[in-house]
């Protein structure tokens, strides 16, 4: 069963370092309270776990 990733950003970009804006845009987030899903990939993890300070990740099992 493949698992995929509710990640919601819950803090603005606004005064962050670049890379972390660019991490959040990489997502295909931009401002809070904006939610995506994602496949659980190593890559995904990895973007998440740079800027897990900013977002809520939540799995959902399908």
């Amino acid at each position: 069963m493949p698992v995929k990733l509710k990640i919601t950003q819950i803090r603005s970009i606004i005064d962050r370092p670049v890379r972390q804006k660019r991490t959040i845009e990489a997502l295909g987030l931009g401002r809070p309270n904006y939610t995506v899903m994602h496949n659980d990939t190593p890559q995904i993890r990895g973007m998440i776990k740079k800027v897990t300070h900013l977002l809520k990740v939540e799995e959902i099992k399908e």
